[in-house]
């Protein structure tokens, strides 16, 4: 048995750091079938199956797991699924319908998310669901049926206190030194914490924290997390591919979907103090300035509303990049002419472009553009 399912949380008291999920778990069962589906949404290795287990047996019921391959099938939903769903417990009092990584059903899956849909209406017992992204727009469905509840990504200090624990009942003479570098390498990720906990147990080497994990960050959701959750995030944008700056202009576009009169003015303000920063890095190369526009584009936004929000938001790729590019093909093209023009009538590019308003009625006469050899897309650039 490896050490993820050996050390899995087997009760709520055993479920670090979700107090308040698993109170809502609670609840959920108590009131069922006022709700007939929840759904534990949250970051990777935060505990959303455990939790589902944990209320398995803590209310001593039967549990049929299934995962997102078994609701791509519509046969195999309903001769196995479906009864499932209907039929008594054998030996326990009732039972719970446990769906791991709902988020994984894409849209061309023959089952898929209304067949789920169709097993939250009619089943006679609870169903919780676990995700990383609720917010997806394919699971609009289910979570109109849904209660969610989110799973908060674990703290640097819970990771540790529980890789130590491990280390000791393993015997594996781990310094907190290392255990505290594996909990920093796992990005909030449990998980992720086990698996290489066990796999330095076999070795003496420090731990290597430039080691990237085949994960990104998604821009969304950076987003969903900045804009709906409340927190310090200064390692949340870590791990995009997008640059810090790249970043702002997709909070600065989509600020005021999310926020409105004084929370907006509050974001904006920290999005502006981040922008002073930014504006003092490259007037005078000062990066140490890096890491407070990071503070003031995360904290600072987060925490500009008072607490956590819900919901679904469509956010949109920030438009001032659009018109950058936009404005930067008017540019080549213009470029592109100049240079034709100059090398025709041999003057310099330079001065074709300082001319260029100039020399645009001659340029518009079909006769030169056939000259100068302009393509399609030139000729319509002229024309506009």
């Amino acid at each position: 048995m490896n050490l993820v399912e050996k050390y899995r949380a087997k009760k709520y008291a055993d479920i670090l750091g979700q107090h308040e999920a698993v109170e809502e778990i609670k609840n959920f069962l108590k009131q069922f079938p006022k709700k007939k589906a929840l759904l534990l949404y949250g970051p990777a290795g935060t505990g959303k199956t455990s939790l589902a287990l944990a209320a398995v047996t803590e209310n001593n019921l039967e549990v049929l797991e299934l995962n997102s391959s078994d609701l791509r099938n519509r046969a195999k939903l309903e001769e196995t699924l479906r009864p499932a769903t209907q039929q008594q417990a054998l030996f326990k009092k009732g039972k719970i319908i446990l769906m791991d990584e709902v988020d994984g059903v894409t849209g061309t899956d023959i089952g898929g998310i209304p067949e789920l849909v169709n097993l939250i209406i009619t089943t006679k017992y609870p169903i919780i669901m676990t995700c990383n992204d609720v917010w997806q727009s394919k699971l609009s469905p289910v979570r109109a049926k849904s209660k969610l509840v989110e799973m908060k990504q674990l703290s640097l200090d819970q990771i540790t206190s529980i890789l130590t624990n491990i280390s000791k009942a393993e015997n594996y003479n781990k310094s907190p030194m290392v255990l505290r570098q594996l909990a920093i390498k796992s990005h909030g990720d449990l998980r992720a914490a086990i698996n290489d906990l066990s796999s330095y147990s076999l070795v003496d080497s420090a731990v290597d924290l430039t080691e990237k994990r085949d994960y990104e960050e998604n821009i969304f959701n950076i987003l969903r997390r900045l804009f709906k959750e409340r927190g310090d995030f200064l390692n949340l944008f870590d791990n995009s591919e997008l640059s810090l700056d790249e970043i702002f202009l997709w909070i600065e576009e989509n600020i005021p979907k999310e926020y409105k009169n004084e929370v907006l003015a509050k974001a904006y303000y920290a999005l502006a103090n981040a922008d002073v920063f930014r504006g003092r890095i490259y007037r005078n190369q000062s990066y140490r300035f890096l890491v407070y526009q990071n503070i003031f584009q995360s904290a600072g936004v987060s925490y500009s509303k008072p607490s956590a929000l819900q919901g679904f938001t469509k956010y949109e790729r920030p438009k001032r990049v659009l018109k950058i590019w936009m404005n930067n093909q008017k540019i080549a093209k213009k470029k592109t002419i100049a240079k034709k023009y100059a090398k025709f009538v041999h003057c310099s590019t330079k001065r074709a472009l300082r001319d260029f308003p100039l020399i645009m009625p001659m340029l518009q006469q079909a006769d030169v553009q056939k000259k100068l050899d302009l393509s399609e897309e030139e000729i319509e650039f002229i024309q506009k």
